[in-house]
């Protein structure tokens, strides 16, 4: 992810007691931005790639455990898992000829912190 996405994700200084979708509207680089990361989860397939790799033993899985769940073509899934890198929302890590991936969980939480209000004491 890009220091442009990670700063268009992050709250505002000051953020008490809402989400940014309700304290003020969104600029247009943000909810560009946001939307770019919403639609990589919009998929049905890449919405399921993220929870397999999220809820795989030890927080990470090796593309070899992904490709056969699918009725889908190695490149296919290939393509959704680029669609999710792209987004920042998983990451890759090439061991030997396998990519092993993660949840970037911290981008996860910036994405709830933008829809979910916070709870005030």
């Amino acid at each position: 992810m890009s220091k442009q996405e990670e700063r268009v994700l992050d709250r505002p200084a000051g953020a008490v007691g809402c989400s940014p979708l309700v304290r003020e509207p969104l600029s247009a680089d943000r909810s560009a931005e946001l939307a770019r990361v919403f639609k990589a989860l919009g998929d049905p397939v890449r919405l399921r790639l993220l929870s397999l790799i999220a809820s795989h033993a030890g927080g990470e899985a090796c593309v070899c455990d992904l490709t056969g769940v699918f009725e889908l073509s190695g490149p296919t899934i290939s393509h959704h898992l680029k669609v999710l890198r792209e987004a920042g929302l998983i990451t890759g890590e090439r061991r030997g000829t396998w990519i092993y991936y993660r949840v970037r969980p911290e981008l996860l939480g910036r994405l709830s912190d933008v829809l979910v209000p916070e709870m005030t004491a």
